[in-house]
């Protein structure tokens, strides 16, 4: 039987993180040593804001962290740039134009995708909405990720996804497919990660 209330619930509520969440993200970094301090990263679908907290203390006072969510969310961390917006509908240009704005160099060292969609609970839907949530993060990265950067993705695995990893890979040296810890055992979703990236 499944217990929301787990060990990784209670372990993120110890240690100060909004959820559980944050265990994977912090497992795939210590495995394929994501992060690094002093980087620039985007974090498309930061609500509630674990993998947030996580990046924002990996990259340190001299990295930044830009969160993107249509979610409103508390920033309290000095390097964060919290964007509101849906990831469906925004303009990258406008955001770049912003990102220059403030200060930021224009390219950025990672892009990590948490996003998710609102389950229906019947599964081609479900995958479905999740494909298009990645294509579009796919779409962000291309557009703002430096060479040798990297990319992380979750979804919820269907019957077009192939189609898409199959691009994705064509333009990363390194990809590996990943299903951390904290996942929880019904979930379907696994995260794809693709390192050290060589745009065309």
């Amino acid at each position: 039987m499944y217990h929301p209330q787990d060990f990784f619930f209670h372990k993120a509520k110890k240690e100060g993180y909004l959820a559980r969440s944050v265990y994977k993200l912090m497992e795939m970094d210590q495995k394929f040593k994501l992060i690094q301090n002093g980087s620039q990263v985007i974090d498309l679908g930061c609500a509630p804001g674990s993998w947030l907290k996580y990046l924002s203390e990996k990259v340190g006072h001299k990295g930044h962290v830009l969160a993107v969510d249509k979610t409103e969310i508390l920033i309290e961390e000095k390097n964060v740039f919290f964007l509101q917006s849906d990831i469906l509908e925004s303009n990258l240009t406008e955001i770049s134009e912003t990102i220059k704005k403030i200060g930021w160099q224009e390219k950025f060292d990672g892009v990590f995708s948490d996003l998710a969609p609102n389950t229906s609970g019947v599964k081609d839907v479900d995958s479905a909405r999740s494909y298009e949530l990645c294509s579009q993060a796919w779409k962000w990265t291309k557009f703002f990720l430096k060479p040798r950067g990297i990319f992380l993705m979750k979804i919820f695995e269907g019957s077009d996804s192939e189609k898409l990893f199959s691009e994705i890979k064509k333009q990363f040296y390194i990809s590996r497919k990943f299903r951390p810890k904290a996942t929880r055992p019904q979930s379907r979703e696994v995260y794809h990660i693709f390192l050290e990236y060589k745009p065309h």
